[in-house]
């Protein structure tokens, strides 16, 4: 009979060798999956077993990571620095769409400023900028 593993090197040691066979396990049946695509077409791929085991098995991973809770994070970082990266990216992003859309066959200076004006509304209602602002 083997003994249970006490020391913490030991246990992190042996997570990582799983982690490491996940990896491997999910690589073969997504290579077998493949090669059924290429041979038999689509439909075969989807009567086959070995999908619903990956479906199943990365959705428990899924699951299994929802569990990691924010008290093992490290120390909170102030969020007006990253306010300011995120928005000095916007901007960037924003006026590269922009010129792309100016310069492209059929479109105009007006219509470059308006894609790069969605790409900043689209931005502010998905992070819900506007919420600290409203208090």
């Amino acid at each position: 009979m083997m003994k249970k593993i006490r020391d913490e090197r030991l246990k992190l040691q042996n997570l990582k060798n799983i982690r490491i066979a996940f990896i491997v396990q999910t690589i073969g049946i997504l290579a077998i999956l493949g090669y059924d695509l290429i041979a038999n077409g689509i439909d075969h791929v989807r009567s086959n077993p070995l999908l619903i085991v990956l479906l199943i098995s990365n959705m428990v991973l899924i699951f299994l990571s929802m569990n990691i809770s924010v008290a093992y994070e490290s120390d909170a970082k102030p969020p007006k620095k990253s306010l300011n990266i995120s928005i000095l990216v916007l901007i960037a992003i924003s006026v590269v769409i922009g010129v792309l859309t100016a310069f492209s066959d059929g479109f105009n200076f007006i219509n470059g400023i308006v894609m790069g004006g969605n790409s900043v509304y689209l931005w502010i209602t998905t992070n819900n900028i506007l919420i600290p602002f409203t208090k």
